[in-house]
């Protein structure tokens, strides 16, 4: 056996860099999370050489000449000094081997400087050895970084492309400038500048200037406090009907540390669950403040993956925040009843007669008429009340003694290609699809109820199924039964509807058999949300189909009033505004 012998610092050193300096990348993540913790407001980062000189300057608290030396040492931090500190990290970094790692596979030149020291400090560090000498600087530290991996040829024959590395870069500065979005970040390529941040106004200030207008203007805010827990949730997620097709901009933070956490991003998915088409996501900026002895950071390398003491506490803290972000909406809920001689009025109660529509013609793309929506005595009963909206179902009308006063937020101007509602707001036109927005709602309502109404059907054809089939219907009879659906099974091949939900009790009983028997096959976890979708798409107005005023006004009424009003269960987007200032720069004139 050949003899054991200690190896030298510098070996030592180039073996523990192949864990934490993966690539270039890995690099600048080191030394901007180092300034970061400095106390910077200022962060500099210049590439060039394809990717392997790298240069981050920053404004921070800078490093003491005496203590330069020790900086770059292995296991050498400020951070923490004790076995407790590592189970209360309250920094990006923390222990020690970022630098010692950088200074065994590169060239290093750093320069520094702290506030109250009369002169700076320039470093020159190569195969783990520092020699160091004063100088003339600005407050805070310059690290120089040069020729990186020269000395490890296995480890720069596995680089990437030059683009390829620079873009692992790129996103690597954005997901701190949005963690930060009190610094001001720069990053320059080859002595270009391709990403800047002021380091001023909030959040939205560093989305809308990172990514675009558009996406910080879909953002819904998140902020949420659990005082017993000390728990904090903060941060923006986009509205159902923006969407992204990977989860690459899914920003998650634990204590302002970027991670992949599978609990964070099961809840995340958890809530915008049937609010976006299959293989969409949203964009998604959380950060999650935690009691730092409640979460272990010290579980990799890269400190990308986080372990919590409560796990189940914080996936329903966050599914819970980020639920109430997209629930709350920027609608306004209205009242189901209305206030009318002091009374609380139903309009259910009322005698209902189907209405009358008119159009001028037949085949107008945008058409609303009511003329003959209300009896004439509607409008000239000789005392009046007012109330602030219809509340009436599709097939109802209001007592004669009141007059509908629609809502001005409400404007609604007509129908275009009868499955569209044009509907007149201060920001613009906004264009909802019929179809959607009623499905949204019955869908929320049918999730809510405990016993949705259901119709008996004293006639029903006989429906014939396969083998396979029959067993599916009796496997699952609870769970299609809980929507209102009623089946008898008549022998081995044939079944008949008892019962149906009311909402589509008129529909063909073959063709709900067949949407049911398809719902009913692969997760069983999942079969009642599918039926549950099913019976909203099915019971919701169909598109191409002429609407009153009225019946438009409902749809709106109810739609408004959904938790979720931006999707359909499917994921479909439910309305577009069309910006006033964009129609007028399109004519030419002025918003």
């Amino acid at each position: 056996m050949p003899k054991i012998v200690q190896l030298d610092k510098n070996l030592i050193n180039q073996i523990a860099a192949g864990e934490v300096i993966e690539r270039p990348a890995s690099v600048v993540k080191e030394l901007v999370e180092n300034s970061i913790d400095a106390g910077a407001t200022r962060i500099s980062i210049s590439i060039e050489n394809e990717c392997r000189n790298i240069r981050v300057a920053d404004n921070g608290c800078g490093i003491d000449a005496e203590d330069i030396t020790l900086a770059f040492s292995k296991h050498a931090t400020s951070k923490i000094k004790n076995v407790d500190d590592l189970y209360s990290i309250h920094t990006l970094g923390f222990r020690g081997e970022a630098l010692a790692s950088i200074i065994s596979i590169s060239k290093v030149f750093c320069t520094t400087k702290t506030k109250d020291a009369e002169s700076g400090t320039r470093v020159e560090c190569q195969n783990s050895e520092v020699k160091s000498v004063k100088t003339g600087c600005a407050d805070g530290t310059i690290m120089d970084i040069r020729d990186l991996f020269y000395n490890v040829p296995a480890r720069l024959k596995f680089l990437k492309s030059e683009k390829t590395e620079f873009s692992y870069i790129s996103d690597l500065i954005t997901t701190l400038a949005i963690a930060n979005p009190d610094v001001s970040f720069e990053l320059i390529h080859d002595k270009k500048s391709v990403m800047k941040t002021i380091g001023k106004g909030g959040l939205m200030a560093v989305v809308s200037n990172l990514f675009s207008k558009e996406t910080s203007e879909n953002m819904k805010e998140v902020l949420k406090t659990d005082k017993i827990s000390s728990l904090q949730l903060s941060g923006c997620v986009s509205v159902p009907s923006f969407t992204r097709s990977s989860k690459k901009d899914y920003y998650l933070y634990v204590n302002n540390r970027a991670v992949k956490c599978p609990v964070f991003q099961k809840a995340v998915d958890t809530a915008y669950r049937n609010t976006m088409p299959q293989g969409k996501y949203p964009f998604v900026i959380l950060k999650l403040d935690i009691p730092a002895e409640d979460v272990d950071v010290n579980v990799h390398p890269t400190k990308k993956e986080v372990r919590y003491k409560n796990p189940n506490q914080i996936f329903n803290f966050i599914l819970s925040s980020v639920t109430a972000a997209l629930t709350g909406g920027t609608r306004t809920p209205v009242q189901e009843t209305v206030k009318q001689d002091e009374k609380i009025v139903s309009f259910s109660q009322y005698a209902s007669a189907p209405p009358v529509f008119v159009s001028d013609k037949a085949d107008d793309d945008i058409s609303v008429d009511v003329r003959h929506s209300i009896p004439p005595s509607f409008y000239k009963a000789p005392e009046i009340s007012k109330i602030s909206a219809p509340s009436f179902k599709q097939r109802e009308f209001l007592p004669q003694n009141t007059v509908v006063e629609l809502r001005k937020e409400e404007n609604i101007i007509g129908q275009y290609k009868k499955t569209y509602i044009l509907i007149e707001r201060e920001e613009g036109l906004e264009i909802v699809d019929q179809h959607i927005a009623e499905e949204r709602y019955i869908y929320e309502k049918l999730k809510a109820s405990q016993q949705p109404s259901s119709q008996l059907l004293f006639i029903s054809d006989v429906l014939t199924v396969s083998s396979e089939d029959m067993e599916k219907l009796k496997e699952n009879k609870a769970h299609y039964e809980k929507y209102g659906y009623g089946i008898e099974f008549l022998n081995d091949r044939e079944v008949t509807f008892k019962k149906l939900p009311a909402s589509i009790a008129g529909m063909d009983a073959k063709e709900i058999l067949d949407d049911l028997l398809e719902n009913l096959q692969g997760d069983v976890n999942g079969i009642e949300e599918k039926i549950l979708i099913m019976t909203s798409c099915k019971s919701a107005v169909k598109a191409n189909t002429s609407l009153n005023l009225f019946q438009m006004q409902e749809i709106i009424k109810n739609w408004r009033t959904c938790k979720q009003p931006y999707t359909c269960p499917h994921g479909r987007p439910i309305s577009k505004i069309l910006k006033h200032e964009d129609i007028a720069k399109f004519f030419m004139r002025n918003a």
